[in-house]
């Protein structure tokens, strides 16, 4: 008797979740959690995030602040103490943050330092969404609200009943300066504090009103309280501004920035604040996040795949930021890092191509083509201004990480149809890039060595130069795909097709893997696939080896063709999570979270492995990758504040996700192709901007049936295991027939497989 009503409960209680889905797709900013990825730490990263709360592309965004100023790790899941509420544009721990400032609320006795004005706060009274953010502040009986605009955002601060409430403005370290400007309820200020490159002229001018009066204040520089001054200027210097209180008051605080002018910053808060109350800021920038997670629609998963994915997608949405304002004339200028001057026209900041070139790009380019148009625009302005396109923006050129891989990014936006931006300059800058060395990791270190050989040699004391002859060779190609889709000669395009075919010099015939190469020919010895560094980038041999993106044909030819390629994939599961961490000196960050994951040889939590799984699909195998796929979404991605399986940086570990649940994936961007995995919801619906929609329905999709037995494209059967970018633009209805066994059939003939420079030049 007890199980049939056990029974009869469950019935109503899953058809109630399933309405409760159905209905709250509508509203996709709710299934988003801010937290995913914030347990982490400097050695083990489950995301590397914190919560930000800005709209989407936001010139600012905001967090709450656990970490000490100047730590990168700014908030963390596990600590108990909030320091302040942090305006922010930092899109990593390791790349640190820029032009930041803090509010923080309290009571009882007047202090600033940021280890006396800390409250104790629990995660049971926080609510965190991407559009607004409230905290408990327990120390002094303080809740904290906030919600954002692109350049502005309102406080309300709730304080009890005391005759000395307060709140102080950091500015921070480095340089800042501070005034209190009783008679106007308004404090100014500008921070120059920043982490990465070189920066000329660099500060982000703050400015902030309250809507009850100071009665009390005072400015303060470095350890110290300053009499009697309303105006400091130093090391780093606030402010602290008092009032009494009655229980239950709310106090507001309008806020704004600019990266060019205090005067800039009032029109900034002037033209995104005006007259709005706290809650109609809150009702727009929730329908901002709305506007833009409702471009993809999914149902037919569980709730922790819904969190899972629209917090993924929201990832996705704040970097790049805009680094741009919109002037009195309602003109379209930006803060120049290069000059110091205030420069006309677009500029973006805040991601790095090595990360995000692989699938961030390609979904703009897809689905917010618009916003890449004006990233484009940007990527115009760094180059006229600096002399180079970036490849590490924070918000300048950053010393880190290797490739040219804003080849890609700018190569693949125009052959995905982005329009309205002078390419020709674009193309130029590219040109440039590949051809010589530039400051702060542009251009490419090792060219010379590269264009005579044909590789950047082991023994020249460059350091990963495998994976930079690796990522070239692409990086290449992705200049020729351009050039001859823009009508270049041939002779002008043709080189960097045969510098594409590099890669081949860097596969050691003997172990059929990547391996560093000396001046003289001969391969560096001794050598050991599990050694990470040395001539690989955050990974080893057995990562680095399927970077050749542009032709898998190519590759599996050199492994002695695709059925020895499809095992030498297996290995990469199959062998033990072994490594040699003798370059570092230590188990990097990156190193654990392979071995964590206990998949083999397999790092997704590192960007260059993330589309391994992928090649199956050019070896007539796709049930593999299909497999794999969902195995890692399963085990990989968690809705929680260890959901991350490495760094997310920048959107990129997101956008694998998203590409991936959707059923397809960019393997080979600057081609017209998406490779086929197989979707995990019942259905998507993907809202184009051109107005088209691409549909994707898998009727009998479930955790058991992962495998795609059958797929029909607009009522006709598709055979391909690839997607054309051009064909999904028209609009498109993809029917996945899914089964709980692999079908070895389909897709195992050689005209379905995936494009490779290799197959299209035979």
């Amino acid at each position: 008797m007890k199980k049939i009503l056990l029974f009869l409960l469950i019935i109503p209680f899953n058809q109630m979740q399933s309405q409760w889905i159905e209905n709250a797709v509508q509203n996709p900013e709710e299934f988003v959690n801010p937290l995913i990825g914030s347990l982490s730490k400097p050695s083990l990263s489950n995301g590397n995030t914190y919560p930000a709360v800005a709209v989407p592309h936001g010139m600012n965004l905001w967090t709450p602040q656990t970490g000490k100023n100047g730590n990168g790790w700014q908030y963390t899941y596990d600590a108990d103490k909030i320091r302040g509420i942090k305006q922010t544009h930092q899109p990593s721990p390791w790349m640190n943050d820029y032009g930041m400032f803090s509010i923080m609320p309290l009571t009882g006795k007047m202090r600033f330092n940021e280890e006396e004005r800390a409250s104790w706060f629990s995660h049971k009274s926080e609510t965190s969404k991407p559009y607004y953010y409230s905290v408990y502040l327990a120390d002094h009986n303080v809740t904290a609200e906030i919600t954002p605009t692109e350049r502005a955002a309102q406080f309300r601060l709730t304080y009890p009943d005391s005759e000395t409430s307060w709140f102080v403005v950091d500015a921070f370290d480095k340089g800042s300066s501070i005034t209190i400007i009783p008679s106007q309820n308004k404090i100014i200020g500008y921070s120059t504090r920043y982490s990465r490159g070189k920066l000329t002229g660099f500060k982000n001018y703050f400015v902030i009103y309250s809507d009850k009066p100071f009665t009390k204040y005072s400015t303060w520089k470095d350890k110290d309280f300053v009499k009697d001054s309303l105006e400091i200027t130093g090391n780093h210097c606030g402010a602290v501004v008092g009032f009494a209180t009655k229980k239950g008051e709310k106090v507001n605080l309008k806020v704004a920035s600019s990266f060019i002018s205090l005067e800039q910053a009032e029109l900034n808060l002037q033209r995104e604040l005006n007259k709005d109350s706290f809650d109609d800021t809150f009702k727009k920038a929730k329908f901002a996040w709305n506007e833009k997670l409702k471009r993809v629609e999914v149902a037919g998963g569980t709730i922790d795949q819904m969190r899972t994915f629209y917090s993924s997608l929201y990832r996705m949405l704040c970097f790049p930021h805009k680094m741009y304002e919109i002037n009195k004339a309602g003109k379209v200028v930006h803060y120049s890092p290069y000059s110091g001057k205030t420069e006309a026209g677009y500029r973006f900041a805040g991601t790095g191509f090595w990360d995000t070139f692989r699938a961030l790009y390609p979904f703009l380019n897809l689905v917010y083509p618009s916003i890449n148009v004006e990233m484009q625009k940007g990527l115009i302005s760094d180059y006229k201004e600096g002399g180079w396109l970036p490849e590490w923006s924070s918000p300048s050129y950053s010393d880190i990480m290797i490739g040219n891989n804003s080849a890609s990014v700018v190569a693949d936006a125009y052959l995905k149809g982005l329009r309205g931006y002078d390419i020709e300059t674009l193309y130029q800058a590219l040109l440039h890039g590949a051809n010589n060395e530039g400051p702060q990791a542009t251009g490419r270190l090792g060219i010379e060595y590269y264009k005579k050989l044909g590789y950047v040699p082991y023994d020249v004391k460059i350091n990963e130069n495998a994976a930079r002859t690796l990522e070239y060779a692409y990086d290449d190609f992705a200049i020729a795909q351009l050039g001859k889709a823009l009508g270049k000669p041939e002779s002008e395009w043709g080189e960097y097709y045969r510098r594409s075919q590099n890669f081949q010099k860097m596969i050691d015939p003997e172990t059929k893997l990547a391996r560093g190469r000396n001046q003289d020919g001969s391969f560096q010895a001794p050598f050991n696939p599990f050694k990470w560094g040395d001539a690989f980038t955050e990974g080893n041999s057995w990562h680095y080896t399927w970077s050749v993106f542009q032709d898998i044909e190519g590759l599996a030819k050199l492994m002695g063709g695709k059925k020895e390629f499809s095992k030498k994939l297996d290995q990469v599961f199959e062998l033990p999570p072994i490594y040699d961490d003798s370059y570092y000196g230590s188990t990097i960050h990156e190193i654990q979270e392979m071995v964590n994951a206990n998949m083999g040889q397999y790092a997704h939590g590192n960007q260059p492995a993330q589309h391994i799984i992928y090649l199956y699909n050019y070896s007539g195998e796709p049930w593999k990758t299909q497999y794999w796929v969902r195995e890692t979404m399963n085990r990989l991605y968690q809705p929680t504040p260890d959901g991350y399986c490495g760094d997310e940086d920048n959107g990129q570990t997101s956008a694998w996700y998203i590409f991936s649940a959707l059923g397809f994936y960019p393997v080979t961007p600057a081609t017209d192709q998406y490779v086929l995995g197989a979707p995990l919801f019942k259905s998507a619906t993907i809202h184009l901007e051109n107005g088209k929609n691409i549909e994707i329905k898998a009727d009998d999709n479930s955790d058991e049936n992962r495998y795609v037995k059958l797929l029909n494209m607009n009522g006709k059967s598709y055979s391909k295991n690839w997607l054309s970018h051009a064909e999904l633009m028209k609009g498109t209805t993809l029917q996945f027939n899914m089964d709980n066994k692999p079908n070895k059939s389909r897709g195992t003939n050689e005209k379905d497989f995936p494009y490779s420079y290799s197959t299209e030049n035979k």
